[in-house]
């Protein structure tokens, strides 16, 4: 099942995020012993944000997302690291307000507790790997 947001996604807090980030990992993960391109498993949706999870594990959670331009995550945070690798397009990752462009190949790490955001600049599509700390 495939989790599809429109409009851009709010977080009021660290607890609305945490609950938003769960619902994403209630999805299928992909399976196992089998090939895929990453850019290949999911499609553009217009005007909205797909979401699957790769894989869910208790220790972080692996998730593809595309967006259509124009579409955004909020500003909020996060209690553990995460890392963001852009598989197609072109998107805006804010940390601690600082603005970062990232293309096709490019990864960037959001550090825990520091607000980050992310728009879709152009049409995107992205790994989100999250790893929880103890």
């Amino acid at each position: 099942m495939d989790i599809i947001a429109r409009k851009v996604l709010t977080f009021a807090d660290n607890r609305v995020s945490n609950y938003y980030i769960s619902n994403l990992m209630n999805t299928n993960e992909f399976e196992k012993s089998k090939i895929f391109s990453f850019n290949e498993s999911i499609e553009y949706s217009d005007g909205g944000i797909i979401s699957k999870t790769v894989l869910k594990k208790q220790t972080g959670n692996i998730s593809l997302f595309a967006f259509s331009k124009g579409e955004a995550l909020s500003e909020h945070t996060a209690p553990f690291d995460a890392m963001i690798m852009v598989v197609d397009g072109r998107g805006e990752v804010i940390i601690g307000g600082k603005s970062f462009i990232l293309t096709t190949g490019q990864s960037i790490i959001m550090p825990a507790n520091i607000t980050h955001a992310v728009n879709a600049v152009d049409k995107f599509k992205m790994v989100l790997t999250m790893i929880k700390s103890d």
